[in-house]
């Protein structure tokens, strides 16, 4: 016991140091007044002052899901010198997509006027989300709609990195998952992507990020991570990418291996981790 006293005492050390060397302003409310979902939380470095920022959008399915699960991300922004902002929205069915959407683009607009005091940037930002999130980060970053109902445009935006969505094409998923339990005999669900989009062939089109890309709209470089042996993730991810580089945006589509939904996300900050290695070449790329 006792040689393993001194590699006790170093990583208690380390977890000190860590803690002591940024900090943490959890349950900001971004809208006034704020329901108990509208709010944010903000990583910072020790000392920060004009770092770019993160602003990651949680997944659970637009039903669920909460900005504290975030794993090793932070602390992986913030040792590349980023202020991290994660963010809650309200949910369905409490509140209707597009309103969901219009919360995300309320905290970005709370993030611009107010990030600067917290040490970051607010005119480089890097979006990112993953599953339900990655929907939703892919949608502010190409339909510019919503950052113009806050004043805002695509300039701040440095990148974007959804991981593992399958709705960047709503009727494409739609299609594809009731194809599916179609020919297998399986009774349709009742509260499935055709009711949480709203149930309606033009708000599908609507909230798809691959019918708003464009030239000339400052969109932003894309980074698409997906599980590489997943087939509606995959062709989604291959499909948007498509539409990307067609409009001359940069885009890079990256599939994880031997990984799942859940684990391609928790896993991003782990040093030998494959997607983490694309996300940092990414990020140097285009953020810093």
């Amino acid at each position: 016991m006792k040689r393993f006293f001194p590699l006790l005492l170093a990583v208690a050390i380390t977890f000190v140091s860590m803690a002591r060397a940024q900090t943490i302003t959890r349950d900001v409310p971004y809208a006034q007044p704020a329901d108990e979902r509208q709010k944010l939380d903000i990583y910072s470095p020790a000392g920060a002052k004009g770092l770019p920022v993160v602003f990651w959008i949680h997944g659970g399915g637009w039903q669920a899901g909460d900005k504290s699960d975030v794993k090793l991300k932070p602390q992986m922004f913030m040792d590349q010198g980023f202020v991290f902002v994660s963010i809650n929205y309200r949910l369905l069915p409490g509140v209707d997509m597009g309103t969901l959407i219009r919360d995300v683009a309320l905290s970005f607009r709370w993030v611009q006027d107010h990030i600067a005091e917290h040490g970051g940037d607010p005119t480089r930002v890097l979006v990112g989300g993953h599953s339900a999130g990655a929907q939703l980060a892919a949608l502010i970053c190409t339909d510019e709609r919503y950052f113009k109902e806050q004043g805002l445009t695509f300039a701040m935006l440095k990148g974007c990195v959804p991981v593992d969505g399958d709705t960047y094409d709503v009727p494409a998923i739609i299609e594809t998952a009731e194809t599916r339990r179609r020919v297998h005999g399986q009774p349709q669900p009742k509260y499935s992507h055709r009711q949480e989009f709203g149930d309606d062939p033009v708000k599908h089109r609507d909230f798809s990020a691959v019918n708003h890309v464009a030239r000339d709209k400052g969109i932003p470089p894309f980074l698409l991570l997906h599980v590489a042996d997943h087939p509606d993730t995959s062709a989604q991810a291959q499909h948007f990418g498509a539409v990307l580089k067609q409009a001359g945006i940069p885009v890079k589509v990256f599939g994880a291996k031997d990984t799942h939904h859940v684990q391609l996300n928790d896993n991003l900050g782990l040093p030998d981790d494959p997607a983490t290695k694309a996300l940092l070449e990414f990020v140097a790329k285009t953020v810093k």
